[in-house]
């Protein structure tokens, strides 16, 4: 073998060494049915409308009580159709162990609680960020852990549209960038923007649409086999940011994640099962905790999966799930959120309920 054929051959073999390593590295996942515990107090849980993991590995959600059917709350009708059950409070904290350590939330004074509960995030600093998509809903609420009221952006709708900067529409999901004192929001059910407001003053900060455009409102057609459309659809579901300071969107019904810098520059985009309608499927996506954060864990909302995507090149490289009611299935996948484990926690709408994947 001559030189050149040498290191041709060398530079093969060593591709499909890390080839097979990063495959020997993508996570797999098995049911935890036995995960969250009972719930105290003949509580019962409706739609949920977020979920997050917390610094410590807590699970918070956030739940729509107001979802649930006279039946399903049968306990506090007049009169009561049964002894079972009473609508939880929208907040709920877990532990690790999936026991509940508080809950609380809904409307008090001081601030607007929404209409339609839609996402949950609790920052570095321990600060519990929340929002709702109804018609009217135009605020992010802030509130201590334990749930004391701080502060309100935005007000009461309805929109005033994708460039107006004191109004929310239908806020989906929102993160934290704490060094900057920085949230995104993913602005969402009734505009098409991400837009960024400071933590600490609720001032407004700067926004963008796709392709880190100036966001149009007006109806968008999303056609998988034609041109992609050069506005978010609606909802623009979730924002997340990476250790590498890139902020993923994603663009549920346009079947794609935008991944942009913090300065809403456009880098590139990865299409998730881009020949699915109804819905879409890019209805979140968290980083993967450990290293250089190699994967996207997505929830394929139409496709009733969970995917795991190469970060850069949006390659599905692990999925797990199917649509149904069965434990490790999924009924209206709406959100996800992942520990610094590897443990996925997901959410359903349909569903009503919350489950955990454990990392294998």
């Amino acid at each position: 073998m001559d030189h050149k054929s040498f290191v041709r051959t060398a530079l093969l073999l060593s591709v499909c060494v890390l080839g097979l390593a990063r495959a020997a590295s993508v996570p797999s996942y098995k049911v935890d049915p036995f995960w969250p515990k009972p719930l105290p107090n003949n509580w019962i849980i409706g739609s949920i409308g977020g979920i997050t993991v917390d610094s410590s590995d807590h699970v918070w959600i956030l739940q729509r009580p107001r979802s649930l059917t006279p039946e399903e709350a049968g306990a506090v009708q007049n009169p009561p159709l049964s002894t079972c059950c009473v609508p939880a409070p929208a907040v709920i904290e877990f532990d690790a162990q999936g026991n509940v350590v508080q809950a609380w939330g809904g409307p008090g004074a001081g601030y607007d609680w929404p209409e339609n509960e839609h996402g949950i995030h609790v920052d570095a600093k321990g600060f519990v960020w929340t929002a709702g998509n109804g018609e009217k809903d135009g605020v992010l609420l802030k509130f201590t852990r334990n749930g004391k009221f701080v502060m309100q952006i935005g007000g009461i709708g309805p929109s005033k549209g994708s460039n107006d900067s004191t109004i929310l529409g239908g806020p989906a999901d929102f993160t934290v960038d704490t060094q900057a004192n920085e949230i995104y929001i993913a602005d969402g059910y009734h505009n098409r923007r991400v837009i960024v407001f400071d933590t600490e003053t609720g001032a407004y900060k700067r926004h963008w649409g796709a392709y880190g455009n100036k966001p149009i409102d007006g109806p968008v057609t999303y056609n998988p086999q034609g041109p992609l459309p050069q506005q978010f659809n609606e909802p623009v579901h979730c924002v997340k940011l990476s250790k590498d300071g890139f902020v993923h969107v994603c663009d549920r019904r346009n079947d794609r994640i935008q991944v942009f810098r913090k300065d809403g520059t456009f880098v590139r985009e990865l299409r998730v099962a881009p020949a699915t309608l109804g819905n879409g499927t890019a209805g979140d996506a968290v980083p993967w905790p450990k290293g250089d954060q190699p994967y996207l864990v997505v929830a394929n909302s139409e496709q009733r999966t969970v995917d795991i995507l190469d970060r850069k090149t949006g390659q599905v490289v692990g999925s797990f799930g199917r649509g149904g009611r069965w434990a490790g299935q999924f009924y209206q996948l709406h959100d996800l959120a992942v520990d610094s484990h590897g443990n996925v926690f997901t959410g359903e709408i349909g569903g009503k309920r919350v489950q955990k994947l454990k990392v294998q």
